[in-house]
């Protein structure tokens, strides 16, 4: 099972999705034999950049992760994320619900599943790919949506790239939880860092064979009882159900559904903005290049900006006589902590559409 600890999606009906999705056959369900206060007086904001980080006891340099190589995709600000390790802050929500969701596996099965939330996010394409059952011509191989170190190495995209190692370690009954990242755009619901738990669980056939079951119901129906066992364990007495569902590397699939009891007169409540000082709105067009893409722009703004970049939207498009296309995008910048001058935003603008320009092969408009 992957526990997915990101923004829960809301479906028909009011229930909300938690993503729970079982593991592979040939992999979980298989027998023994298996095994900073900002002066606003400046004009110009530079994402802060360590030079070197601990990760698992290892110290990574950022040279090892950022580096001249030409299949390396990974910017600054990325690398600065590394280190945070969010999961692992007691009084950090990410770290509240990690105690939470280990504090009901240690009470309703005591000593049985060994916890990791110290892995290092950077594995072999392999590890990341091809031991999950990644076809070969799957979207997230490609440099657009996944962070190459190299050729052959990753920063995860998944906790599920330390599945195999840990299988091949002799652990049969594991938690994975750390950061994953993915390029990807720019927006409210979307950020190229978040966090994923995974639960695995080897069976073996005397767990289920004298239930005169097959192997995969008889693990299936476990998995059902303990999600929802932990969904009650987090949400109290809520209402489920389950849904059949496909992914193209878990067979069966399954995701639990949960419905969230509103309060009475609350159900209009409109999402409120996290930031209480204004954004600002600078617009963007350029004619197209056969290369571009917009997780591209998305990685130039965000390595500009930062996190004071809040929204990357398309907002025109069209394609003239000539059959160039035209992009109009609108970006969005807020701070968290204070307004924005006019000046440093413009810099920051301006210095958006030098490189737009010269590392995406657009022509300005």
């Amino acid at each position: 099972m992957s526990i997915l600890l990101s923004n829960p999606t809301l479906l028909r009906n009011g229930f909300r999705s938690l993503m729970f999705l079982t593991p592979s056959v040939s992999i979980s369900y298989s027998t023994c034999s298996a095994v900073s206060s900002v002066d606003t007086r400046r004009k110009k904001w530079r994402q802060p950049v360590v030079s070197a980080l601990e990760l698992g006891g290892v110290k990574i340099a950022k040279e090892d992760v950022v580096k001249e190589d030409p299949t390396n995709n990974v910017p600054d600000s990325i690398f600065s994320k590394l280190g945070m390790q969010l999961h692992r802050r007691p009084t950090h929500p990410l770290g509240i619900l990690k105690n939470a969701i280990f504090d009901y596996f240690d009470t309703n099965y005591p000593n049985k599943f060994d916890k990791f939330d110290d892995l290092c996010p950077i594995v072999s394409a392999k590890q990341n790919f091809d031991d999950v059952l990644v076809p070969a011509d799957h979207v997230s191989r490609s440099y657009n949506d996944t962070y190459y170190v190299d050729s052959e190495t990753v920063l995860r995209c998944h906790t599920s790239a330390h599945q195999t190692e840990l299988l091949m370690k002799g652990h049969t009954h594991f938690l994975v939880i750390g950061d994953v990242y993915r390029r990807d755009s720019i927006d409210a619901t979307h950020y190229p860092v978040f966090h994923q738990m995974e639960g695995v669980r080897v069976f073996c056939p005397d767990d289920w064979g004298a239930s005169g079951m097959d192997a995969t119901s008889y693990a299936a129906g476990d998995l059902k009882t303990c999600l929802e066992g932990l969904a009650s364990h987090l949400f109290g007495a809520v209402e489920m159900r389950w849904v059949d569902t496909y992914f193209p590397f878990t067979n069966p699939s399954f995701e639990l559904e949960i419905y969230f009891q509103f309060l009475k007169g609350e159900l209009g409540m409109k999402f409120k903005p996290y930031s209480k000082y204004p954004p600002c709105f600078k617009d963007m067009s350029f004619w197209l290049s056969d290369s571009f893409t917009e997780n591209n722009l998305c990685e130039i703004v965000r390595g500009v900006a930062g996190d004071l970049v809040e929204e990357v939207r398309l907002i025109d498009n069209f394609t003239n006589k000539k059959g160039m296309t035209s992009h109009c995008y609108r970006i969005a910048y807020r701070s968290m902590e204070r307004s924005l001058t006019d000046d440093e935003i413009n810099e920051l603008q301006w210095n958006v559409r030098d490189q737009v320009q010269s590392k995406l092969n657009v022509v300005l408009r």
